[in-house]
């Protein structure tokens, strides 16, 4: 296992040498056989970088760790388990949509695995920008069944029990590490409608968990990102918080590695938390220069970050991107992360299709996301680009009588958040979506 922050190469492999085939040729004259032929070396071993978290208030590490799961500890295929909704508040097409899947949990257990998993959940949604925004979310409950209880190393690195996905604390001797067969979490979430993202919640009381991003999953698996974490310690939900920032928020982290040293690429960092200019008022995040963060810091250029100590800043001086004692983003990452929930999801749908024509009598209805707090939408219609201010803010309207007649005209609904919590112009297009139809 190694600590990595830039792009890893699988751990060489020990290969035969001319000594130890002399050593065997000599072995073998010695009994009257014929000398041995060197063995073929072993295919390179399948790695992948993991996200752990040593302690609840620790600093998370980047470690490269085996990919496989040992077979020991994982079950035989079982039959298809249930999947049922959490919450759904719109179609697939217009949400992220949230997969959670136990492991450890038996057929018998399978309630308080979703009692587990609707605790991890509200936990998580308390946190802002995730309690205004939760309406942009469907969650999907998997219950995954396994023939024992309880996941591998728990209490002890000794422990191995057959589980559905294959969990396993001190993953490569890191006892907080609790890695899962992410082929066999890429089979069951594929059983939801739809999966942008995926939590396996790992019943156990032990704290631990692991965060894979999507370059690390199996090819071709559909989603952003997996977090694992453990059912029942009551820190384990900002892990999952935290893998979201990356996931959706496309979030650098904001810690750094003692000895990395400074930062060694001259190009600008592509995520929202990370800059090398030095001057706030030059920085991305230029437009919150200065405000009070809900994390306890102003927002400036605090320098260390993206696992390098100098060389390139963040917004403040701790963040949940930073360490787990935080338990909020910086403005920076709400921003952030608001334009990632706005990338995968809409918070205006209709249950009305617009690629077919409609008749001018036909009511239009559109529904809005059940958004709060921070969020603050703006409903508004046109009729060939032309704005009818009276309809604003109606849900049902037809094309007559917003003053479209004839067919080839067109009718359009949009809603904008204006939520103060975005500043950056490319944020809020990103939180602004139209549906139009077409008159027949």
């Amino acid at each position: 296992m190694s600590e990595v922050a830039v792009p890893y190469r699988a751990r060489p492999h020990r290969r035969w040498t001319r000594t130890a085939a002399v050593v065997l040729a000599v072995a073998a004259a010695s009994t009257g056989g014929p000398a041995a032929e060197p063995a073929e070396a072993a295919p390179p071993q399948r790695v992948q970088r993991v996200e752990y978290f040593p302690g609840p208030g620790a600093e998370p590490r980047r470690v490269t760790v085996p990919a496989d799961t040992p077979a020991a500890r994982r079950a035989d295929r079982a039959p298809d388990p249930a999947v049922r909704p959490l919450q759904r508040t719109g179609p697939v097409s217009g949400r992220l949509d949230l997969v959670v899947t136990g492991d450890g949990y038996t057929a018998g257990q399978q309630d308080e695995f979703a009692a587990d998993a609707a605790e991890k959940l509200d936990a998580i949604f308390r946190i802002e920008p995730y309690r205004s925004y939760r309406g942009l979310f469907n969650i999907w409950l998997v219950g995954a069944v396994s023939p024992e209880s309880g996941v591998s190393g728990d209490p002890t690195a000794d422990v191995v029990r057959k589980t559905a996905l294959g969990s396993a604390f001190f993953c490569d001797g890191l006892e907080r590490l609790l890695c899962v067969d992410t082929g066999a979490v890429t089979r069951y979430a594929a059983l939801a409608p739809d999966a942008d993202i995926v939590f396996v919640v790992a019943n156990s009381a032990k704290y631990g968990g692991a965060g894979y991003s999507a370059p690390d999953l199996p090819p071709g698996s559909p989603f952003h990102g997996v977090a694992t974490m453990s059912s029942d310690n009551d820190r384990s939900y900002l892990i999952g918080a935290h893998e979201l920032g990356h996931s959706i928020g496309e979030l650098a982290d904001e810690y750094q590695y003692p000895g990395y040293g400074p930062y060694p690429w001259a190009e600008e960092p592509a995520a929202a938390n990370l800059t090398l200019r030095r001057d706030p008022a030059e920085a991305k995040w230029r437009r919150w220069a200065g405000v009070q963060d809900p994390t306890g810091s102003v927002v400036g250029t605090y320098e260390g970050g993206g696992y390098y100590e100098t060389g390139v800043h963040r917004p403040t001086d701790t963040s949940l991107m930073r360490t787990l004692a935080a338990t909020e983003f910086n403005v920076v990452g709400r921003e952030a992360m608001i334009a990632g929930f706005y990338a995968d999801a809409d918070a205006l749908t209709s249950p009305v299709p617009t690629a077919e024509p409609v008749r001018g009598t036909r009511p239009i209805t559109v529904r809005l996301a059940p958004l709060t707090g921070l969020a603050d939408l703006r409903l508004t219609w046109s009729v060939d680009g032309r704005p009818v201010p009276w309809a604003t803010g109606l849900r049902t309207v037809t094309p007559y009588a917003l003053g479209a007649r004839g067919p080839g005209h067109r009718v359009t609904a949009t809603v904008t958040d204006r939520t103060a919590a975005l500043r950056d112009p490319a944020a809020r297009a990103r939180a602004a979506n139209s549906l139009t139809w077409t008159l027949r």
